[in-house]
């Protein structure tokens, strides 16, 4: 695998059960653009296609979603998305990935209204924790989380990636800088014009740690989820209490702001973002609830709809 791969994260609605003047219901998007021209969906609360509308991202590039639950304020935005993008030029098949009883949600909610697609859509109906996929670029697992319905988390492993090409060697060897360059890092042996051999492998750096992922749906708090996000670059968690609600957090299958905390400095994280906020807290509140977050966990932001986070 060849490149340096651009990841980055746009929170399309961070709010939990209904959306609210600040907050529409939960959507994250991950873009892959920059490597594999695809966005990944995960969840699709109503009115994520609105959402969209006020980025630059484009429904036709989603090629899959992955769906942490059948909470409606986590799918009533499917019928309306797919049939968008349909009348958006979105023609590539798209796959679907969440508990069973998905694929009977959305064909049941499009045959109803008579909606047809101008694309196939593939369902993979996940039964419990477990390998979902991998490609060349990217492995993603589930876990089954703790909540009053099935709910999974999905963990997203970007593979190692090539070194850098160390340019001051091929110029010591009279290369100079061009397209020459990609074509070595591309091939395992590239024959130069003047029959000499490179190998690739003589010319690059160490290779470059892939990044961690880790997007939790809807849970209570479970220390022992924190293995599943081990040395994760970034966990997203919901937080959809403060800490003084944590009775009423667990009483709801949620967690609160200082759980996600405690589950990320357990799991030796580099960043988290809280998200899934009640809609009772606003403004400042919200602001006392990242105060929370970081007196356990520093490296905590609350996302905010169309914060966009990159992993660089």
């Amino acid at each position: 695998m060849v490149g340096s791969i651009f990841m980055k994260v746009t929170f399309l609605g961070t709010g939990a059960g209904i959306p609210s003047k600040n907050r529409n219901v939960t959507s994250v998007v991950l873009d892959l653009l920059a490597e594999k021209n695809e966005l990944w969906l995960f969840d699709c609360g109503e009115a994520t296609q609105h959402q969209l509308l006020y980025t630059t991202l484009k429904p036709r590039k989603v090629t899959k979603i992955f769906i942490s639950h059948l909470h409606g304020d986590h799918i009533f935005g499917l019928p309306g998305f797919l049939s968008s993008r349909s009348f958006q030029d979105g023609t590539e098949p798209l796959t679907i990935y969440g508990p069973k009883g998905i694929k009977q949600f959305v064909e049941t909610t499009l045959g109803i209204s008579t909606t047809h697609l101008t694309y196939p859509i593939h369902y993979i109906e996940l039964e419990n924790s477990g390998h979902v996929y991998q490609d060349d670029s990217f492995t993603v697992d589930c876990l089954e989380l703790d909540h009053g319905i099935q709910s999974f988390g999905y963990r997203i492993i970007e593979k190692d990636k090539l070194g850098s090409l160390q340019t001051e060697k091929l110029q010591a060897l009279g290369i100079q800088p061009g397209p020459i360059y990609q074509k070595i890092k591309e091939n395992e042996v590239t024959i130069l014009q003047d029959g000499t051999s490179i190998r690739r492998e003589d010319y690059l750096g160490p290779m470059k740690k892939g990044k961690k992922l880790v997007i939790f749906g809807d849970t209570r708090y479970r220390m022992e989820h924190a293995a599943f996000a081990s040395k994760a670059d970034l966990i997203i968690h919901e937080a959809t209490f403060s800490h003084e609600m944590e009775d009423i957090a667990k009483n709801y299958y949620h967690s609160t702001t200082k759980q996600a905390a405690n589950l990320a400095a357990k799991a030796k994280a580099n960043t988290l973002i809280i998200t899934h906020i009640s809609s009772r807290y606003q403004h400042t509140e919200t602001l006392e609830l990242l105060e929370e977050a970081r007196t356990i966990f520093p490296s905590t932001i609350i996302a905010k709809d169309f914060y966009t986070y990159e992993l660089l």
